[in-house]
């Protein structure tokens, strides 16, 4: 894939992550006086082990995403090396 459309798809990612953590602060009190409101409980926070699992669950996808992107550029490399076109994904 091409670099720049890497770098748009990261940068799409990263926008929407920013907007997603905006919109909950932003709405954060709203729904507290909702809750208030209507008498419902609050949602309990995640558990330290929870917590643990989606930091994991995070890395493992970055990991497996650098490792995709390290395995295609180096077949890129030794298809130069080697005189090919490179090969359509």
């Amino acid at each position: 894939m091409n670099k720049h459309f890497e770098d748009a798809r990261y940068y799409l990612k990263r926008a929407g992550e920013t907007a997603s953590k905006g919109l909950r602060e932003e709405l954060e009190p709203v729904e507290a006086r909702f809750r208030e409101l209507t008498g419902a409980e609050t949602e309990p926070e995640p558990s330290r082990l929870d917590a643990v699992k989606a930091d994991l669950k995070a890395l493992q996808g970055r990991a497996e995403g650098e490792a995709a992107t390290a395995i295609g550029q180096a077949r890129e490399r030794i298809d130069a090396y080697r005189g090919k076109p490179p090969a359509e994904a």
